[in-house]
């Protein structure tokens, strides 16, 4: 027969909370870190062809 689990503390529910929204923070913080050196050009890791509009007259 099935029986209900004991319920989670307070304090363990917002660790738990807290640890899940710092792995976004982290997450977001290397996205702005890529595009900043993308936008500078000062990346080592990723290459983007920029295109040239001399061509275009």
């Amino acid at each position: 027969m099935a029986v209900p689990k004991k319920r989670t503390s307070f304090s363990k529910k917002r660790i738990r909370k807290n640890f899940w929204k710092k792995k976004g923070y982290w997450a977001a913080l290397k996205a702005f870190s890529l595009a900043k050196s993308l936008y500078t050009g000062n990346s080592k890791s990723f290459f983007v062809l920029k295109k040239s509009t001399k061509n275009l007259e």
